[in-house]
Order: C-alpha cells, then sequence, then structure tokens
C-alpha cells in the first residue's frame, strides 16, 4: 500500500482548521485546538486526513509529539496525490 511522509508545521489556537500551505519545505496546517494532552496533534492528523481524503486513522504523527515541527504519515496516499493536492513543494518518502 502507498504511504507517503510529510513535514508539518502546526499552529495550535489558530481561528480555524486548514491546511494554509506550504511554510518552507514544512506543510502549514493551522488548527483550533490548544496543544494539551495531544489535542492539537488529533486537530492535524484530522485536517490533512479531510484534505487528502482518507480516514484520520491512516493519518500519524510519527514524529515531534511536543513540537509544532511534526512528521506526519499518510496511508493509502503517494507522493503525486499529496502534489496534487498541497502543490508543488515534495513531500518526503515514507
Amino acid at each position: 500500500m502507498a504511504s507517503v511522509r510529510i513535514a508539518v508545521h502546526v499552529t495550535p489556537r489558530a481561528a480555524r482548521d486548514e491546511v494554509a500551505g506550504w511554510r518552507g519545505s514544512e506543510l502549514a496546517v493551522r488548527v483550533t485546538a490548544a496543544p494539551a494532552d495531544g489535542k492539537a496533534n488529533a486537530a492535524a492528523e484530522r485536517v490533512v486526513a479531510a484534505a487528502l481524503g482518507v480516514p484520520k486513522s491512516a493519518v500519524a504523527v510519527v514524529r515531534g509529539h511536543t513540537s509544532r515541527h511534526k512528521q506526519l504519515t499518510v496511508e493509502g496516499v503517494d507522493e503525486a496525490e499529496a502534489r496534487r493536492v498541497f502543490g508543488e513543494e515534495p513531500p518526503e518518502h515514507a
């Protein structure tokens, strides 16, 4: 099964949940959740999953659980699909 790893920069306590595009080599993800008890991580997973059209269970934080700079893996999506949805900045291979 295809998978892709994406570097993200999460901004907690934002005005809305959204993917805000590329910020250098990281995908900027804004979430309304606070960065406590994993709520911002779960919200970031949910936002990325919705943008890619996959179940939330297909997206997981694999690095940076307590940092704004995270690595997410997405199962069921290849690099080409991620580029189509998020633009041309190439995500890292999983």
